[in-house]
Formats: C-alpha cells, sequence, structure tokens
C-alpha cells in the first residue's frame, strides 16, 4: 500500500485527488497538507510513502520545501503535481531532488502511473515535458541568463513580472523584505538590467510572462 501525502492549497484540487486514489486498490491517502509548514508537521506525525506536492503553496514552497523535505527525510520520494508545465521549472525541481514531475493537466491514468513509479524510488516525467527538457538542452535558449538564476532568485523574478511588489512577495515566500530587495538586485545584475520596466521587457522578449 502507497501511503500518500497530498500538498496542494486548492480544495477542489484536493477532494479530486482523493476520489482518483479512492479507486486504486494500493493507494490511501493518509494525510493532506494546505501550506508548506503543515507539510513539515504531517511528515513528524504520519509515515508517508510519498508526497505529491504542489510547488506553489503559502509560505515555504518550492525548492526550498523540496530542501527541507530531503533534509529530514530523504527517503521520503516526491511527486511534483503542478500547473506549470514548463521545462524550466521541472528542471529546477529534479535537480532540487524530486522524483518526478507531472502537470495538473495530465490523464488520471498518467497521474496513478507516476505515483507508483515514484513511490517505488522510480523517476517520472511525462513524455512532452522530457522532449521539451532535451530540446531545451540542446538549444540555445538553455544559456538565456534567466536560467542562470539562483531558485529563490527565480522565485522573486516569478512574482515581479506577475506585477507584486517587495511587501507582498516578502509575505507570499515567507522573507522579509529586506531579503527580496536583496534577490531583487542580483537577480536585475545577473540579467544585465536597470528597473522594473527592463525586467517586463526582459519577460516579454523570452515569453516568459504566459
Amino acid at each position: 500500500m502507497i501511503r500518500l501525502l497530498i500538498a496542494d492549497d486548492h480544495a477542489v484540487v484536493r477532494a479530486g485527488l482523493r476520489q482518483l486514489f479512492v479507486l486504486a486498490p494500493d493507494i490511501q491517502v493518509v494525510a493532506e497538507a494546505v501550506c508548506g509548514a503543515e507539510v513539515l508537521s504531517c511528515l513528524r506525525h504520519c509515515s508517508v510513502d510519498l508526497l505529491l506536492l504542489d510547488i506553489n503553496m503559502p509560505g515555504i514552497s518550492g525548492a526550498d520545501l523540496v530542501a527541507r523535505v530531503k533534509a529530514h527525510w530523504p527517503h521520503v520520494p516526491i511527486l511534483v503535481f503542478s500547473m506549470h508545465n514548463e521545462a524550466q521549472v521541472a528542471v529546477r525541481m529534479l535537480r532540487a531532488g524530486v522524483g518526478g514531475f507531472i502537470s495538473k493537466d495530465c490523464e488520471p491514468d498518467s497521474l496513478l502511473t507516476a505515483v507508483r513509479k515514484v513511490a517505488a524510488h522510480g523517476n517520472y516525467l511525462a513524455p512532452d515535458l522530457a522532449e521539451r527538457i532535451a530540446f531545451e538542452v540542446t538549444s540555445s535558449s538553455v544559456s538565456a541568463p534567466h536560467t542562470l538564476l539562483s531558485q529563490r532568485e527565480a522565485d522573486v523574478f516569478r512574482l515581479l513580472i506577475q506585477g507584486l511588489g517587495v511587501t507582498d512577495i516578502a509575505a507570499q515566500l515567507a522573507i522579509s523584505g529586506k531579503t527580496v530587495s536583496t534577490h531583487k538586485a542580483r537577480l536585475l545584475e545577473k540579467l544585465n538590467l536597470s528597473n522594473m520596466a527592463d525586467v517586463m521587457r526582459y519577460a516579454m522578449q523570452h515569453k516568459l510572462l504566459g
């Protein structure tokens, strides 16, 4: 039996996942979490065979949350279940230590396959996503400046181009405004940009606003 922890801040997503997994005789949902802090709490108190993780939740999330889980529960495999289907996001999560990455627009059978494979300490990537990652690695886009940002800088960059200010980004990432400003200054330097107008132009040029 695969004991599953679902981490997603959308109630309708968790409800849909429960309905799917109740039909699978080898999968049992033993806990649910709606933020990074709850993920860590559940792992402290529950025996889990797989963490099914949405990487955009309140508080600590993304690669930072993956790093904390791996530091304290290295035996727990992680399958990212995300609305994002970009190759760069998947690569960052794989580098952080997750065992698989699948988008929320996948077919139910694909999700079940991914859960079983990653729970068995295998790896899973949807074929179309794996193809895009391979294409990016062999194309010039892999050397684009934004691909060289650290995970936290990338998080700040993503929220900046969504129109969030420093205070809102600090609240979203559960860090201080000063830390956000430091990451912002570093990413501007790495991207050779001067201000937010430059940032938005860069995002449009590289088709990052979608």
